[in-house]
């Protein structure tokens, strides 16, 4: 297989899949929240709660991809620096850089937050800062392999991605970028990287946050500390109501479902054109080349 980094990927981003530039966001208030833990951590259930809680908007890895307009050729390019930046290292991923495509949040979490955790982190210093994680990371483990490395090997969302530009951009975004980086996946597989690396990548990660926030600036939590904690850190009051649980394992399901139908049009008129030019092909041959 290239490499990301090869020229055959930069062919297909520049021209095969190009899309129109989407307009920078902009940020008219300041990022407040930031939660920087792995995957199959809360992320949704805290997206939900802070949106309850009044951070609106607040940003989740699955807007990379349903979000619109659509900014995962962004988030592939903000990778691009991050892991094949200028040769002298100086890489620094800027607030104007996350600004462009986070603008609208003042909270973060799932995929943007933990790939980047080090960079968003020092961009948005004065933001607080919430390592949400798992206390059973064997628990954990198992929900990562049967999700996040599942997905990976979804063959018909693989097949559509090379026949729906926006589909394109994010397989490639979290199945060539983001999940191989964030799992150490050398050989660029998300299942094996998982299964190797998981637990080890998710402790070195959770080390390092707690290395990089200064601990007035830090919360430590998970789903099952509920609303307490959280609206503590915050200095919100505790809603009425049971905290949200989102994403479990048939959530995924039906979010992989979604994926599926909402890019299968273009996928179909894709195979359409193709079939059409193909045909048409061959008739201009059968009738030029193969006749007497």
């Amino acid at each position: 297989m290239p490499s990301l980094n090869s020229w055959f990927y930069r062919f297909l981003e520049d021209y095969v899949y190009a899309k129109p530039e989407p307009p920078p966001r902009k940020r008219t208030k300041p990022m407040e929240v930031l939660c920087v833990g792995f995957p199959r951590c809360g992320t949704e259930s805290l997206q939900h709660a802070l949106l309850k809680l009044g951070y609106d908007y607040t940003y989740h890895g699955w807007d990379i991809i349903f979000g619109e307009p659509n900014y995962a050729p962004q988030w592939v390019r903000l990778c691009r620096r991050k892991w094949f930046g200028a040769p002298d290292g100086e890489n620094t991923i800027t607030r104007e850089e996350f600004n462009a495509v986070l603008g609208h949040s003042v909270a973060v979490t799932g995929a943007a937050g933990s790939v980047f955790a080090a960079d968003i982190i020092a961009a948005y210093p004065e933001a607080k800062v919430i390592l949400n994680y798992r206390r059973d990371i064997n628990a954990w483990h198992n929900s990562a392999i049967n999700t996040l490395a599942r997905s990976s090997s979804n063959w018909a969302i693989w097949a559509m991605s090379y026949l729906s530009r926006d589909l394109f951009w994010s397989w490639h975004c979290y199945v060539r970028f983001m999940f191989p980086g964030l799992f150490r996946a050398l050989d660029g597989n998300i299942w094996t990287g998982i299964a190797r690396n998981g637990k080890w990548a998710h402790r070195e990660h959770n080390n390092m946050v707690r290395g990089l926030v200064p601990k007035e600036r830090l919360l430590e939590w998970t789903v099952e500390d509920g609303w307490g904690p959280l609206c503590e850190f915050l200095d919100k009051p505790v809603p009425d109501e049971p905290f949200p649980h989102a994403n479990a394992a048939a959530g995924w399901q039906a979010k992989e479902v979604e994926v599926s139908k909402k890019y299968l049009l273009q996928a179909v008129q894709t195979l359409a054109v193709l079939s059409s030019i193909a045909a048409g092909a061959g008739a201009i041959s059968y009738k030029y080349l193969l006749l007497p």
